[in-house]
């Protein structure tokens, strides 16, 4: 009977230490697999930000160089959506401020630092030049000038109007016409014409809205005013 009972306590023993390894043997391969895992886990995130490209001032395609201002701008799309307007990752202007409105949109922005001096719409359309022309010619030297069509900005230029809008360096005021969809960013002073200037023409044969054409953007990088 002794030796019967110490032959179940071995097989028992051995019972329990062959079920002891094959589960410490599967917990380890279950464990190298999640190890694995992890790892592999954290190396794809690592890669995705990485290769995540990187996001400049404004949404531009590229970093400006130093003492230059970054700067993105869009026109009105019909009648629907107002222009915007951003400079150094500020907003200046758009349909969510509710600053903006039928005509010609404009913003003042000082060319040596960069603050805000204005901002205002003139109804091109409905409205009177006049104001929009006492405006123009407010407009200090050093001041970097953006404007953004909506719906119509062009009905009630005159040819003073286009004169000053022109000197701020822009070439296709002169040819501005009824709903077409412009953007500009020129200067008060400026020497040459601005290479910042956007222009679709109203054509019923190529709109992307009915009566109006599709939206024109722009962005770009505008030198600071040096002393």
């Amino acid at each position: 009977m002794r030796v019967a009972g110490a032959a179940k306590l071995v097989v028992a023993v051995a019972v329990f230490l062959l079920t002891f390894y094959v589960i410490s043997q599967v917990f380890e391969i279950k464990m190298d697999a999640s190890l694995g895992n992890l790892f592999a886990r954290s190396a794809l995130d690592t890669a995705a930000r990485s290769t995540k490209p990187p996001r400049y001032k404004c949404g531009i395609s590229k970093a400006c160089p130093e003492k230059h201002f970054a700067f993105k701008m869009a026109s009105g799309a019909a009648n629907v959506v107002g222009p915007k307007i951003c400079l150094e990752d500020n907003v200046l202007m758009s349909g969510v401020k509710n600053n903006v409105g039928r005509g010609i949109n404009v913003a003042l922005v000082n060319g040596k630092t960069g603050e805000v001096l204005d901002t205002k719409y003139f109804d091109m359309w409905g409205g009177d030049v006049a104001p929009f022309i006492e405006f123009l010619k407010s407009i200090q030297d050093g001041t970097i000038v953006l404007m953004g069509t909506y719906d119509d900005g062009a009905t009630k230029l005159n040819d003073e109007a286009r004169r000053l809008i022109a000197e701020l360096g822009s070439t296709s005021i002169t040819n501005l016409a009824f709903r077409d969809n412009w953007v500009f960013c020129g200067g008060k002073g400026i020497k040459t014409k601005s290479p910042f200037e956007q222009h679709i023409k109203n054509n019923k044969d190529t709109n992307k809205y009915e009566g109006w054409p599709e939206v024109v953007e722009m962005e770009g990088c505008i030198p600071q005013k040096q002393d």
